[in-house]
């Protein structure tokens, strides 16, 4: 038996690896998907038949109960993914520190010579980063899903970044008292402490974050959540445990520095700096109007291009007008016009929103072009579509310093010979600031919901209305 599953442990820790390798190709994502739900049954099967299970009926139960909260939640749109994910990342962390936190009242109990300072220092790591690994992706699921009483701006006050130091500082203290001293009389309540100070610096810890850089976040949270989980392992003596963690960890901060990177961030900024903080309005001079196109006006600029861009942005995935989009490109390629979609890495509200939302409306993967690829080709470009994007092709995170996106890659809609924006009102997006792109020269707005305005811009080529 103990060798059977140091067999399956290895073997769910090779599906695990090829789950990662293949899901980085759309061609093998599939793959990567099946390989990783295996691996996970795998790991399940082979904790199950260890001899030291002895209440199967519990396991039982807690495999029921999965299934009742993962089906619903494999049934969401793909416009609520982001958040979806975060619930995911809170559970896996809940999950942790109820093991941490169990583990240690179980030992504190029946075997005190359990506690060395190795494993309570692991339970003490695991506790922390599962309690604020839970209330942190709680937070970021309310603000993606917009709750009421979770604000999406970034909440923020003077000496907020000190108080939250001194909150996650005093839990790290409390740990490593309870490492000097595990069998302390006090040990109980201060573990206790240092479980509630994790609960309340996961909420301090985003409320100050903007939703322009919820990605980031969601990637950051995914590495807390797989740290955690080493701990659990090695709290449980689990090596299964601690590969498939650090595969976790260490994928989730590979991402969070691919998403800093394409912000020209670091991860103080995101985690301390508010990005999307509403900045005050700047005395300005004389300000440019926003010149208003007609569907009509803009088929025929569309079909007169020889080229086209499209630039999807989060508006598009809140009208969920992905098919819209994919019905615009076949009328458009069926004209002879090459069509693109110039992808930014933080698009929408976590790492590959508009690919997901475009491989479900059947768009060609060789049509989405990152954003390094595409901008060399923008001033050539006849025409950019931009569909609900915002902050990612404002201009003024070239040169405005004052911006909460200075230096922060864009897309380079603006460098086009003409842009046509889609936009639902005048509102500014998620960094509060107003989009110059919107006022320029050469940019032309086409106000309204994205799904219904790219559905008349679809009726005009299939009406025969275009000459």
């Amino acid at each position: 038996m103990p060798l059977l599953g140091e067999l399956s442990a290895v073997l769910a820790t090779a599906l695990f690896i090829f789950a990662l390798y293949w899901m980085n190709d759309p061609k093998t994502a599939r793959h990567g998907v099946t390989a990783g739900v295996t691996g996970m049954t795998v790991a399940v099967l082979a904790t199950w038949i260890q001899p030291e299970i002895v209440h199967h009926g519990w396991i039982v139960g807690a495999i029921v109960l999965g299934f009742a909260v993962g089906i619903p939640l494999s049934r969401v749109p793909l416009t609520a993914v982001p958040q979806r994910t975060a619930l995911s990342h809170a559970f896996g962390g809940l999950a942790a520190g109820l093991v941490g936190t169990a583990e240690y009242f179980l030992w504190l109990g029946e075997n005190s010579a359990q506690l060395t300072p190795f494993r309570m220092s692991a339970l003490v790591i695991e506790v922390i980063l599962g309690f604020l690994t839970f209330t942190g992706s709680l937070m970021a699921a309310g603000k993606l899903q917009e709750v009421k009483w979770i604000p999406q701006r970034p909440v923020t006050y003077p000496g907020q970044n000190l108080v939250n130091l001194a909150v996650l500082g005093l839990a790290v203290g409390l740990g490593v008292a309870l490492v000097l001293h595990p069998h302390a009389a006090w040990g109980g309540q201060a573990f206790i402490a240092i479980g509630a100070l994790a609960l309340v610096f996961g909420v301090l810890l985003i409320i100050p974050i903007g939703g322009a850089d919820m990605p980031t976040v969601i990637s950051i949270l995914n590495a807390y959540a797989g740290l955690a989980a080493v701990a659990m392992g090695f709290v449980l003596n689990s090596k299964l445990l601690v590969t498939a963690g650090a595969l976790d960890g260490s994928s989730g901060l590979i991402l969070s520095i691919i998403m800093c990177r394409a912000m020209n961030r670091s991860f103080t900024n995101v985690l301390f700096g508010a990005f999307g903080k509403a900045q005050p309005a700047a005395l300005k001079g004389e300000q440019k109007e926003w010149k208003q196109e007609t569907v009509e006006g803009a088929a025929q600029l569309l079909e007169q291009a020889r080229n086209v861009v499209i630039i999807p942005g989060y508006g598009m995935a809140v009208a969920q007008a992905q098919h819209k989009v994919r019905e615009l490109y076949d009328a458009l390629t069926k004209r002879g016009v090459i069509v693109k979609f110039a992808i930014h890495p933080v698009a929408g509200r976590m790492p590959g929103h508009m690919n997901v939302l475009l491989a479900e409306a059947n768009i060609p993967y060789s049509a989405l072009v990152e954003m390094d690829e595409i901008n060399p080709e923008m001033p050539q470009t006849d025409v950019a579509l931009v569909v609900g994007a915002n902050d990612v092709v404002n201009p003024a995170a070239r040169y405005n310093k004052s911006t909460p996106i200075y230096g922060m890659p864009i897309i380079d809609a603006d460098k086009a010979k003409t842009v046509l924006a889609v936009k639902r009102s005048k509102k500014p997006g998620f960094a509060g600031i107003d989009n110059e792109l919107y006022a320029g020269d050469n940019t032309w707005m086409l106000f309204g919901d994205a799904k219904a305005v790219l559905g008349d811009l679809v009726k005009q080529f299939g009406s025969g209305g275009i000459h």
